[in-house]
């Protein structure tokens, strides 16, 4: 949605003032721009748009984004020439300073290797590099490194998501950062994983690393090459370009099976952060949604967890149980959501000499489990009742070794119900 509705300004020629701190300035300011439309760009948009989205359906042989972008180029040039129609284009739009001359365009330069701290700062002066300096950056520099990475992760799940692939989040991180430790000593600035960009690629075929080194490859050399050709393409093609890269990633119909078969807390983690994301900006509706996530998630572990009373002496689905001794399962992780309703409803009734807890289906504990634990150890300990816990896993049993509950006269630990009932057996 943000992506589409940057690109509504050069697909109609729009004189706009300002791109607007939040999504709505920006819509407010598109809107008031409309008066300023300019038909022969918005002419060479949507021919580019039709050709982006017929030619897929003539051939696929050759990519409908090179045809596309001629086709409009072609007409932009055309018009410009003999009708003096003042189609913006990217020679137009930009331009550089190079020996005192200004230029028009893409700079036709190499990067040249240099230190960064060497370029000016506000002031026109070398920033230098200081203690100072880097004080003031550690912030900021946190702040872009967390965006970067959650930015290319996001481009990474969307690209998984089209492809059908599985990507490595550490090589990602890792290749990201170590490109943005090295891009500055060239005057490059931090960068992550394009999701619009990813898009392309995996629409236009491409499945492997090779195809993002061979994208950058072909860049660089139209930056040397190609830039003077490069300078006619028309804004509005670009525009063109970018809605259908925005279509494309939007999974629309995806979106809309999401919102009528999801549960409902999920439909609300979705609509909560596509919101933020479009109103404010991926960082705050990840941040969100996050949470979100993370509460909905130990509120259904709750509902998951707790305990049952599966027999109390003579037979049962588990086997003869001897007389005296009463079995509970405990079911779910027991953390602090769920650890009192788990716990806190076991008890053992008059005349129960042994009782057994199932943890087989506990697979993990945290501390206020293991408190609720101790609690219950506590209490049929003064009720003069021996307990035997069965099946505990790794983790909860880590837990209890390390906060010292051990085997006493009150309380056994056995691998299975059966081993615990043969053992009360031979007691008797």
């Amino acid at each position: 949605v943000v992506i589409a509705t940057l690109q509504v300004k050069d697909f109609l020629g729009l004189e706009v003032a300002g791109n607007g701190e939040h999504y709505w300035n920006r819509v407010a300011n598109l809107w008031s721009a409309l008066p300023s439309l300019h038909w022969q760009d918005a002419l060479v948009g949507a021919v580019t748009l039709a050709l982006l989205i017929l030619w897929p359906k003539i051939t696929k042989k050759v990519p409908g984004p090179l045809v596309a972008i001629l086709a409009g180029t072609l007409l932009a040039v055309g018009m410009n020439v003999w009708f003096d129609s003042d189609i913006a284009t990217i020679g137009s739009r930009f331009s550089y300073l190079l020996d005192g001359e200004v230029r028009n365009g893409i700079p036709q330069l190499p990067p040249i290797p240099l230190l960064p701290w060497s370029l000016p700062g506000p002031d026109g002066q070398p920033l230098g590099l200081s203690w100072q300096l880097i004080t003031d950056l550690a912030g900021p520099a946190l702040a872009v490194a967390a965006l970067g990475a959650i930015e290319s992760l996001l481009a990474a799940v969307v690209a998984d998501g089209m492809a059908g692939t599985k990507h490595d989040p550490d090589a990602e991180l890792v290749g990201q950062g170590l490109g943005n430790l090295i891009a500055p000593f060239f005057g490059g600035f931090a960068a992550t994983g394009a999701i619009a960009r990813t898009a392309t690629s995996v629409r236009s075929g491409g499945r492997s690393p090779i195809a993002p080194v061979v994208h950058s490859i072909f860049v660089l050399i139209a930056v040397l090459a190609l830039a003077p050709a490069l300078s006619y393409l028309p804004m509005a093609s670009m525009g063109a370009l970018l809605l259908i890269v925005a279509w494309n990633m939007s999974d629309f119909r995806h979106f809309i099976h999401t919102l009528r078969v999801a549960p409902r807390s999920d439909v609300a983690v979705l609509l909560a952060c596509f919101g933020l994301t479009v109103m404010f900006d991926m960082v705050i509706a990840v941040g969100v949604g996050i949470v979100m996530a993370a509460l909905l998630f130990m509120r259904r572990m709750a509902e998951i967890s707790g305990s049952r009373l599966v027999a109390e002496g003579g037979t049962s689905q588990r086997g003869d149980m001897p007389p005296g001794v009463m079995l509970y399962e405990i079911a779910g992780p027991l953390f602090f959501g769920a650890a009192g309703k788990a716990v806190g409803g076991i008890s053992a009734s008059g005349g129960t000499q042994v009782l057994i807890l199932d943890m087989h289906d506990v697979p993990a504990m945290d501390v206020t489990g293991l408190v609720a634990l101790e609690s219950l150890l506590n209490r049929m300990k003064s009720a003069g009742t021996m307990v035997h816990v069965v099946g505990l896993q790794p983790q909860p049993r880590a837990l209890l070794l390390k906060a010292g509950i051990t085997a006493t006269s009150a309380l056994d630990f056995f691998p299975s119900v059966e081993e615990a009932v043969s053992a009360i057996r031979s007691e008797a």
